[in-house]
């Protein structure tokens, strides 16, 4: 957004006190402490890396869970829930690891979060996998690494100024690839060397990763910190109306692609026959689209409406959803539908970042990001176990694959409401802009 258009959110930005909506305030990123901008983009980048590294860690199990079923003789919903533990963990975990990133920063939460992380990634690596129990108990830790989320949109958000927000937040968001290194690598080096080696090889690499955060980042000059107890802060995020409706649309954008990312070599080889390294690497594929649209989904919403942005992203998903239900030919149309779906819910993931970097208070961004975060994570939770039970009982994926298709189009018609209700915020902040107006709430 232009700095001119928007005094009242510079003011929130810098800690200040809004003018009103008659004030003729000085440029908004005049308001803001002054970042360097090699540095802003450093923190990115070592924030990004951090996301990969944690959700490589975070994925570990998905690429594995044929192999679980087989080797413990599981039962299709037994092998859904091994891979669905982690994203709920990871997902309700977010709320309290965002709130302490806005208390502690995202210097102190990243490297914490990476070497906590190290202990279950080892213990299912090394005794965790020899019966289902061991790899839940594992997984539920292992949780702990898809909180690094809700520790980057706060860190990334105080390092850039609020008209670059969507790019930045979505660039970070493409640090969800980490997925794509677990579902390319994990079951080729468990078949080449051990069960133990991957896990071992990431451990190495978190802890790598730990030191030099802790060498290297810097929390942004001026960031706000917040004045009230943890409890209160969270209790006054949940009021926010820019959380719930947030949250209703990540949890589809961002579940969606859990969902898939966890369960589609499972879908895969039930649906087509595919064998699990095939599997894993149209997985893999998936991923990456859906990651390199997440920055572009951020960036468009930095220059248009990010509800319009969300309107035809989750139209892509439903006709996807319903095209995949009547389970076409691989190729080509299934691979279509899948890659168009793969694409729309990345670039969703990255517009409803943008929304909540541009419009939640400065000093509850990593609230708000917990809150929103954890909506997206128990989105990726539900749809695994519901197409486990789905195919057991019918031995068909269609009618989850249906739901999925009326779900986006329930949370379309609710960006179709948000941007009938920003318009008029809109053209007071210039053309194709969805920011507020001087003097417009900033929660909306």
């Amino acid at each position: 957004m232009r700095s001119a258009e928007h005094p009242r959110l510079g003011a929130e930005s810098a800690g200040a006190a809004p003018p009103p909506a008659s004030s003729s305030a000085a440029p908004s990123d005049a308001g803001l402490t002054p970042k360097p901008a090699a540095t802003a983009w450093v923190m990115l980048a070592m924030a990004t890396v951090g996301f990969a590294v944690n959700f490589w860690a975070w994925a570990l199990l998905s690429p594995l869970g044929p192999k679980l079923k087989d080797s413990l003789h599981l039962s299709s919903f037994s092998q859904a829930l091994i891979v669905a533990v982690p994203v709920v963990v990871g997902s309700l975990g977010r709320i309290p690891v965002g709130a302490l990133t806005d208390r502690f920063g995202g210097r102190v939460m990243f490297p914490v979060v990476s070497l906590v992380t190290i202990v279950p990634v080892l213990f299912l690596g090394l005794v965790g996998h020899s019966s289902l129990a061991a790899v839940l108990v594992g997984g539920f830790f292992l949780g702990i690494a898809g909180t690094a989320f809700a520790v980057g949109v706060p860190f990334v958000n105080a390092w850039f100024p609020p008209r670059h927000r969507g790019l930045a937040v979505g660039v970070f968001g493409a640090g969800m690839g980490g997925t794509a290194i677990s579902a390319l690598s994990t079951v080729k080096l468990v078949n080449a060397h051990s069960f133990a080696t991957p896990f071992v090889i990431t451990a190495i690499v978190l802890a790598v990763y730990g030191l030099l955060a802790l060498l290297v980042l810097r929390d942004a000059p001026g960031r706000q910190l917040p004045s009230e107890p943890l409890g209160r802060r969270l209790a006054a995020t949940v009021k926010l109306p820019i959380t719930w409706r947030a949250s209703a649309l990540y949890a589809v954008g961002f579940g969606g692609y859990v969902a898939f990312s966890v369960y589609l070599p499972t879908y895969l080889k039930n649906a087509y026959g595919l064998a699990q390294t095939d599997a894993a690497n149209k997985m893999a594929g998936f991923v990456l689209v859906a990651v390199v649209l997440r920055p572009v989904g951020g960036w468009l919403s930095d220059r248009l409406q990010a509800a319009r942005v969300l309107i035809a992203a989750f139209l892509v998903v439903a006709v996807g959803a319903f095209v995949q239900s009547a389970t076409p030919a691989l190729s080509p149309l299934g691979t279509i539908a899948f890659l168009a779906m793969a694409a729309a819910l990345g670039t969703a993931s990255g517009a409803v970042f943008a929304l909540v970097a541009q419009r939640a208070p400065a000093n509850k961004v990593g609230a708000v990001t917990g809150v929103v975060g954890a909506a997206g994570g128990l989105g990726g939770f539900i749809p695994p176990l519901l197409m486990g039970s789905i195919y057991g009982a019918n031995g068909s994926y269609a009618l989850g694959l249906v739901a999925l298709g009326i779900v986006a189009l329930l949370v379309l018609a609710l960006a179709a409401t948000m941007a009938r209700q920003a318009e008029p915020a809109a053209a007071n902040a210039g053309p194709g802009r969805a920011d507020p107006a001087p003097g417009a709430r900033a929660d909306v």
